[in-house]
């Protein structure tokens, strides 16, 4: 019985981790999901028809509050009166006018129908200045039986007059109360129950709305040179242009002549209400000072859409100087600056620099491609949120989402303190490439009632979702739930689920296929091409842009939004993604390692079979050539066939294990997190440049090794080792007379027999061609 336990007890830690490993990766992993969309209808391939079909039905009563007339309070005077809605035990009001017996409100509440408690809605319109209990002026009931349905396509209702019962005054009251769905057009800007107790400007932070976000366009600056500037000659100058549109600036190179040709490039979005605005400086040592500017308005300048060259102009440079009053005086000068300036339009600015392109065509209109399909996107509900604050002593989450695809960004309402939000939302895009990437993120909404409004409060981050198109199938409805992982200073975390159903149907199959023919990029990107540094600046331009009209949006996407959404900062310096991406590029170099360790089987005799089967392929391809390529064509239709049925059927989601965010180190993670340029100082700053150090210099020995090889190839003839040189000559002139004498089948049947030769004919040491390569000059010897 001992010796028996003795088995057994090792066993069970085992099975304890593999269990623990399993929760792990079911926890992290796509889900997918039944739920009963269009009303009933469970999903499928079919196509459901309906305005509504990916998303689950919601019933709401709706009740619009629209004017009121011949009011007054008890006194005889002009009461200040408002609504109270009275349902069951629930009670909610509208706002108040001041001294005002004919108020118009034009408010639309909604209250879902499974929170529904009473048979009788009482609107009751009551006077703010009377202070007794008994303020009402009059009230009207709507039994909620009787409530007439309406849906879509059918027209709104229309509100009637209800005189108020119960007073000799009169008094009337137009309302119009209705049973409906979340398809109803007072859908989006109705108060909701759960939203009943924000007021003020939180009102509108809760509501869904649709944003587009800004056209953008490259300006192109060619600054040529300058002439008969004002500056003293008895002196040593140096000269430098410097650009600028609203708060974007850059310079040129110094020079000591006032000729640069040079390009700047700024971004800058319809329509075109800003400046250009160019100084000539001079400069005197460590000492700038303006020579002159010039102010160029941008909806004059000329749109150029081709790989035209755009011709150049002069323009006068004025000088500004600030009076005694503060006022700016401007004074004409006889100096000019040549320079060439165009609004390019035939790139795509935004998705061009982002990592994720949700759109690729041209910025022009006139360069825009026909649609080829329509992206369906319903939004239904997130499951066991992580409480984000805290809220009368318990933990509170506000929740909203924000997706985004070309230039249409989507806002949802939000759902006040549930930790399960149901939004069923759904919204629709068209699409113009396969190739694109659909962004859904999850959010907190910190920019309500309670909450301080200050300009340090955000809105926290949950968690966020890529869908590519390419990977979905056309006319197929995917419902999945999605985790929603967020890499946190104390390691990655599953804040919850979100449930989408996505669909994208294609217009046409040919366009669809013709798409993967064309270039990803407009032509502009290829013929005139943004160099690294160029990119950089108006990556950071183009976000900055956004995200300033965004924010001026009611509700505004503010910043720290959007710049989740576009993945600001995803090129920073991580350890962490450095290890991930030497791992995906291990994984893909994996088949080539597994083909040269399967031919080194071969060669050693490791298996006999095997070998004289490899042997036996040689012979046969060797005198049947004719069907190399054949045979490798047909290799790989059968790897695709047998691969269809285990291809994956789930979308793409954030996967930890790919991210590397399952194996984190604290310090790897506070470093991450670390701002830029470093918040950090003495051991823990010096710690991580050592470390740096220490990966930059293993990158450093790899590239220089293939540095090392390349150049010994290529002094194979450049005679810097003459002897070498002169040996390769002469052995190419022999390699060629007995390639000429020798049939080409016998030459590779010799070089095929003799490096699959058996083991006991081979030597350890290497081979005389390895030794004479390694022999060769490099240009390591001049390096410092």
């Amino acid at each position: 019985m001992a010796k028996q336990s003795q088995n057994q007890n090792p066993n069970q830690p085992q099975n304890q981790n593999m269990n623990s490993g399993l929760n792990e990766i079911e926890e992290f992993s796509l889900k997918e999901t039944r739920p009963s969309l269009g009303g009933g209808r469970v999903p499928g391939n079919e196509r459901f028809g309906t305005a509504f079909d990916l998303v689950e039905q919601m019933h709401y009563m709706y009740i619009r509050i629209v004017k009121a007339r011949n009011l007054s309070s008890k006194k005889g005077n002009s009461p200040s009166p408002f609504v109270e809605f009275k349902l069951g035990t629930f009670i909610a009001c509208t706002k108040h006018f001041v001294k005002n017996p004919n108020p118009e409100w034009n408010q639309v509440f909604a209250f879902p129908k499974d929170r529904i408690q009473s048979l009788t809605l009482e609107l009751n319109v009551k006077d703010k200045d009377d202070s007794s209990e008994d303020n009402s002026i009059g009230g009207i009931s709507f039994d909620i039986n009787e409530l007439p349905v309406r849906a879509p396509p059918d027209s709104p209702l229309a509100p009637q007059w209800y005189r108020l019962d119960n007073r000799v005054n009169g008094g009337e009251l137009m309302v119009v109360v209705w049973m409906g769905t979340q398809a109803d057009e007072s859908f989006p800007d109705s108060c909701h129950l759960d939203a009943i107790l924000v007021d003020g400007d939180g009102v509108t932070n809760v509501r869904s709305k649709v944003y587009l976000s800004p056209r953008l366009w490259y300006v192109r600056v060619q600054v040529i040179e300058a002439q008969e500037l004002n500056v003293n000659n008895n002196r040593q100058v140096e000269f430098f242009v410097k650009g600028m549109v609203l708060n974007m600036v850059l310079r040129t190179k110094v020079m000591s002549r006032p000729l640069w040709n040079e390009d700047l490039m700024f971004v800058v979005a319809e329509p075109f209400d800003e400046d250009l605005v160019l100084s000539v400086e001079e400069k005197v040592g460590n000492k700038e000072e303006v020579v002159g500017k010039c102010l160029i308005p941008l909806h004059n300048v000329e749109k150029r859409l081709d790989t035209r060259v755009v011709s150049s102009k002069w323009f006068n440079l004025e000088k500004h100087t600030i009076g005694e009053k503060g006022e700016i005086n401007v004074v004409p000068l006889n100096s000019k600056i040549h320079v060439r300036v165009c609004l390019d339009g035939g790139y795509h600015v935004l998705d061009e620099l982002t990592q994720y392109s949700s759109d690729l065509r041209a910025t022009h209109r006139l360069l825009g491609s026909p649609s080829i399909g329509v992206l369906e996107l319903g939004i239904l509900n997130a499951n066991n949120l992580m409480p984000m604050k805290t809220r009368n002593g318990r933990g509170a989450v506000d929740a909203y989402c924000v997706a985004k695809y070309g230039h249409k960004w989507i806002r949802t309402k939000t759902v006040i303190d549930s930790l399960n939000p149901k939004w069923n939302e759904q919204y629709t895009w068209e699409v113009f490439d396969p190739c694109t990437v659909i962004t859904i993120v999850v959010f907190d909404n910190n920019h309500l009632q309670g909450v301080d409004n200050g300009g340090g409060v955000k809105d926290s981050r949950i968690g966020k979702v890529r869908i590519r198109l390419s990977t979905l199938e056309t006319d197929r409805v995917y419902t999945h739930s999605y985790p929603l992982i967020v890499l946190h200073p104390l390691g990655v975390k599953k804040v919850g689920e979100i449930q989408l159903a996505v669909r994208f149907t294609c217009v046409s199959f040919v366009s669809l296929m013709q798409m993967y023919t064309q270039p990803l990029l407009p032509s502009m990107h290829y013929i005139h091409p943004l160099s690294i540094f160029q990119k950089d600046s108006l990556r950071h331009q183009a976000t900055q842009i956004v995200a300033m009209r965004l924010n001026r949006a009611e509700p505004p996407l503010r910043k720290e939004v959007v710049e989740y959404m576009l993945d600001v900062g995803s090129n920073m310096w991580s350890l962490r993604k450095s290890k991930a991406n030497y791992f995906r590029l291990l994984e893909v170099l994996s088949v080539l390692v597994s083909v040269c360790k399967w031919f080194n089987r071969i060669c050693n005799w490791t298996s006999t079979f095997n070998t004289l089967m490899a042997h036996a392929v040689l012979f046969y391809i060797v005198y049947n050539p004719n069907i190399i390529m054949s045979a490798i064509l047909v290799y790989f239709i059968v790897s695709g066939v047998l691969k269809y049925r285990s291809r994956s059927r789930y979308p793409p989601h954030m996967d930890i294990k790919l991210s590397h965010g399952d194996k984190l180190i604290g310090d790897e993670l506070d470093e991450e997190f670390d701002t830029f340029p470093s918040s950090k100082n003495g051991d823990v700053l010096r710690m991580r440049y050592d470390r740096l150090r220490s990966v930059g210099s293993r990158i450093q020995t790899v590239i220089g090794d293939m540095a090392t090889q390349g150049e010994r190839i290529q002094n194979l003839v450049t005679w810097r080792d003459p002897r070498a040189t002169a040996m390769f000559l002469m052995f190419c002139c022999v390699l060629a007379v007995v390639l000429y004498l020798v049939p080409f089948k016998g030459v590779v049947t010799f070089v095929g027999m003799f490096v699959m030769r058996h083991p006991s004919l081979r030597n350890r040491v290497p081979s005389v061609p390895m030794n004479f390569f390694r022999r060769l000059p490099a240009r390591t010897d001049g390096l410092l």
